[in-house]
């Protein structure tokens, strides 16, 4: 309101512009308030947030809920989305009355210790629960409908992320890549590069592959290598395993002589919930050394321990012994681990493969120092605070920073590393620590198990060392 136009208000007038003036001062006031409260409680106080079966995470306001779905409005990016999920999309709902978690069939799970179903108790057992971050048990069938349902659909962070790529790329994909090693040219070692390295730039990568794929459209081999590529970024990076295996499936990896897919494939199957599928999988392809870190990971340590001890005796003794102590140390069998750790210390550092053989005789006396304060550790004597320690990992030693509050493991962080393809450890052992309150039979995270065993070194070093006499 200009000053000539104030000049000529009536009184009443006056007074209405005053009141005005005064409920927009409040208003204004009041928000500010409120803005201020959320920054100081770390911007997240008000948010709503559902945990998809897949790994993903949503946050935002929950709008609307009923039997079948869940529909969530969101910002991202200063865009406002709003999206519905099949509740049997979704693994656990987190309010500010807490954390729902919703069962495999989409409604809420029983609360620990209590049995589902018919309150006579009759009709089918109560279910064992999952371990922390792994989906319930499912039927091959559902696995598979899954599997169909979240590959051919987009993420939900897709309409957030543009499709940005050096234009100078090679879009045809050549293999091998031509040339010397040159990452604005060659997707191979883009994504090596610039991608991995970076968790800002994940779904970026992910999103440019897809991209790809309608380049190659008309190109069935490259098209393939493309989807397989594109199975492989969804698993390390984004933990969504059930886009990973429809992309894997897509690209006909069970089929293959790809053991190393299928062995990833194998691991998607069994973390959205289906053992079976995985084992079958496993017989009918060639055994890897990641075989035997799976079957461990899925409590089949004798018969991972068979096929390590099968490799004894060849070139490649100290993967051998390393992944037979990974085995027992995920097993809780310690005293064993630390034999197997110890024979791979006595492995002859000689041939083509020393320098595969020091950094694994560095690994194993890593992992010998920290089993050694495993049985030790005893939350109840560690004070509260926050305590750092490190160990090493590929490229040198992993930081970590533990804090303890009342007797609990309050947070794990990395404070610090110099590691390069480290994939989704750096979170993903950090939650598996604090959910299970340890660091025993924790499994490392897949193709980052180097950096991933380091965090726990590392964890288990600065609880050690913090705890009172």
């Amino acid at each position: 309101m200009s000053r000539q136009q104030d000049g000529v208000l009536d009184t009443r007038a006056r007074r209405v512009a005053a009141v005005r003036q005064g409920m927009r001062f409040r208003r204004w006031l009041a928000s500010s308030i409120a803005l201020a409260a959320l920054a100081l409680a770390g911007g997240r106080a008000c948010a709503d947030r559902i945990e998809l079966s897949s790994g993903g995470k949503v946050e935002g306001e929950i709008t609307s809920r009923d039997d079948q779905s869940i529909t969530v409005k969101t910002t991202i990016g200063g865009r406002t989305f709003t999206r519905k999920y099949p509740l049997g999309r979704v693994r656990a709902i987190v309010t500010e009355k807490g954390r729902e978690v919703i069962s495999a069939g989409g409604k809420a799970a029983a609360p620990p210790g209590m049995k589902s179903g018919p309150a006579s108790g009759k009709g089918a057992p109560a279910s064992q629960g999952a371990a922390p971050g792994r989906a319930p048990q499912r039927t091959k069938a559902e696995v598979i409908a899954m599997i169909e349902e979240q590959g051919r659909t987009q993420p939900e962070w897709w309409d957030s992320v543009p499709l940005e790529y050096p234009k100078t790329l090679d879009l045809s994909f050549p293999e091998p890549a031509p040339g010397g090693w040159n990452n604005q040219r060659n997707i191979g070692q883009w994504i090596w590069d610039i991608i991995n390295p970076n968790p800002g730039k994940w779904r970026q990568g992910v999103r440019f592959m897809h991209y790809l794929l309608t380049v190659h459209k008309d190109h069935a081999e490259t098209r393939q290598r493309v989807m397989e590529a594109l199975g492989r970024m969804y698993f390390v990076l984004l933990q969504d395993h059930a886009r990973a295996a429809f992309w894997w499936r897509q690209a006909r990896v069970e089929e293959s002589d790809r053991s190393w897919s299928g062995v990833q494939l194998a691991e998607c199957y069994w973390r959205l919930g289906n053992k079976e599928m995985a084992i079958n999988l496993l017989d009918r392809i060639d055994l890897q050394f990641a075989t035997i870190k799976l079957l461990a990971d899925m409590g089949e340590t004798r018969r991972a321990l068979q096929i390590a001890e099968q490799n004894v005796g060849g070139e490649a003794d100290d993967l051998a012994y390393l992944y037979a102590g990974d085995a027992c140390r995920v097993a809780g069998q310690h005293r064993q681990a630390l034999q197997y750790y110890e024979r791979l210390l006595r492995v002859p550092v000689t041939g083509q493969a020393k320098g595969r053989i020091e950094r694994n005789q560095k690994r194993a006396q890593a992992s010998i120092e920290a089993i050694k304060v495993f049985d030790l550790l005893d939350l109840a004597r560690v004070p509260d605070g926050t305590y750092r320690s490190s160990s090493i990992g590929y490229e040198a030693p992993v930081h970590v920073e533990v804090t303890v509050k009342a007797g609990r493991i309050e947070n794990v962080r990395v404070s610090d590393h110099r590691e390069k393809q480290f994939y989704s450890a750096m979170t993903d052992t950090c939650r598996k620590i604090m959910a299970k309150q340890g660091v025993t039979g924790i499994d490392a995270t897949s193709c980052a198990t180097i950096t991933s065993e380091a965090i726990i070194n590392a964890t288990a070093k600065a609880l050690a060392g913090a705890m009172k006499p």
